[in-house]
């Protein structure tokens, strides 16, 4: 008896209904915390100037994270890349949207031997209660509350406001940053830039 055909059209109906359940998750995760602190589009771009470039040792530090643990980027040289993903702060819808939005890239990061941490200035129960909230984030997320903001601004990265700039950098494994990107703190920055920066690792 012959197996019935699933049609190619079939196939690409139901791989476009996946992505696109996909893409919402961390849409439906931000909009739990929308106008809890910030309203979004009303707060200045950029509000800092780097104090790093791409081809410069990138500032060493190390922090705690919300697992209890000091983290800090000697723990990974030699051994992975890392991509720093600075947030403005927690509770916020557009940080809200971002992190997890990272979950689902897991395994592109994983290609590319990289590890994400996540860096506020919020203390560790805050930023604990909030990625709870968020359901999990699988990189380590680390608080740069005291001395306050001191590693965003090793970075250039310290706004006026005490919060940080929403940036991404990326460090190769010898310690070498390879690739900046600040993005107007009332967005997230786009899939491209990640892509871009994971390329320039390679």
């Amino acid at each position: 008896m012959k197996q019935p055909r699933i049609s190619i059209i079939t196939l690409f109906l139901a791989f476009i209904l996946l992505i696109s359940m996909i893409l919402q998750i961390p849409q439906v995760v931000a909009a739990e915390f929308k106008d809890q602190i910030y309203a979004t589009g009303e707060l200045k771009p950029i509000d800092s100037t780097l104090a790093v470039q791409v081809g410069d040792k990138a500032p060493d530090f190390t922090l705690p994270s919300i697992a209890g643990k000091i983290v800090g980027l000697q723990d990974f040289m030699g051994s992975k890349n890392i991509m720093l993903s600075f947030v403005p702060a927690a509770w916020t819808p557009v940080c809200s949207d971002q992190w997890p939005g990272y979950n689902i890239l897991q395994d592109v990061f994983d290609e590319h031997d990289t590890i994400i941490l996540g860096i506020t200035v919020d203390n560790v129960p805050t930023l604990h209660s909030w990625v709870l909230a968020m359901e999990g984030l699988w990189f380590p997320v680390l608080s740069d509350f005291w001395p306050h903001g001191q590693t965003a601004a090793s970075y250039g990265l310290l706004r006026s406001d005490g919060t940080t700039e929403r940036a991404l950098i990326f460090i190769d494994k010898q310690g070498v940053i390879r690739f900046i990107h600040v993005e107007d703190i009332n967005i997230r920055p786009p899939l491209e830039t990640v892509i871009k920066g994971l390329q320039s690792l390679q």
